[in-house]
């Protein structure tokens, strides 16, 4: 098996080296319309005009390698259209940080913009960001019991649930996974949270080990006895399964922001 290839998405995509520029497009414009709360720290948190229903956090993807939260400003356009804050956390990136570094500094992010905000706490990512969202969700999670008990919902979207394949791919030359890092990092391998319902998000045109991370997630935290539930979009990639989170009237828009869940 190819494991540079099977992990590759760009490649597989029509176009696929446009959707950056596009992404970075719509985020500057994004914020030139909306711009983010002036006195925040790292990342970015967008307000909306009305009191905050709740507070839904993005976390990038990349690989745990590239990009920042500039990059997908615009992907807070339907849960703020629906009266959601949203913030859109800074990590390091490798090989500067390790992956607990980055689930550590998410966390105290999410603190932060918890304390500042009263309401439902919602948690998604894409990518090499799911798996850091869904590592807010697992039995050893760094957020504290207050803000756990807010959290009501964690949706990954096309994310890494598995690191384990990751080591067998030039990447990891930046990544640095060892065998135990790869397993103690990986969702797979913990319990999640009790009471925190999962929504796992991926495309059906996406890559075959992109569904399997996904299915697999699914299937061990429902033999768990969590609820967890999985969308597999029809005609949608690894990248433009994030267009849904632009649209206030789409399903992933609204798994991410319920319109049940009063602020305070």
């Amino acid at each position: 098996m190819d494991f540079d290839d099977a992990y590759a998405n760009a490649a597989h995509i029509p176009d696929g080296d446009a959707y950056p520029a596009r992404w970075a497009t719509a985020a500057a414009a994004f914020r030139a319309a909306h711009p983010p709360a002036p006195d925040w720290g790292p990342g970015d948190l967008f307000l909306p005009q009305i009191r905050p229903r709740g507070l839904a956090v993005f976390v990038h993807g990349g690989y745990w390698m590239e990009t920042g939260p500039r990059d997908w400003s615009h992907l807070a356009a339907g849960a703020l259209a629906r009266g959601w804050a949203v913030t859109l956390p800074r990590y390091d990136l490798a090989p500067r940080a390790g992956l607990r570094v980055m689930r550590d500094q998410v966390a105290r992010q999410v603190e932060s913009a918890a304390a500042r905000l009263a309401g439902p706490v919602t948690l998604a990512g894409h990518s090499a960001g799911g798996q850091l969202a869904a590592r807010l969700v697992c039995d050893d999670s760094p957020l504290s019991p207050a803000v756990r008990a807010r959290v009501r919902a964690c949706v990954p979207i096309s994310g890494l649930f598995d690191l384990r394949p990751l080591r067998r791919t030039a990447m990891n030359a930046t990544l640095g996974l060892d065998a135990a890092q790869a397993v103690g990092e990986s969702p797979l391998f913990h319990e999640p949270l009790p009471g925190i319902p999962v929504a796992l998000w991926v495309g059906a045109a996406e890559r075959p080990a992109f569904l399997r991370q996904s299915r697999l997630l699914a299937e061990a935290w429902q033999g768990l006895g969590a609820e967890v539930s999985l969308t597999v979009e029809p005609g949608r990639h690894h990248f433009d399964i994030l267009d849904g989170l632009t649209d206030p009237g789409h399903p992933l828009t609204r798994a991410l922001s319920p319109d049940d869940r009063p602020a305070g």
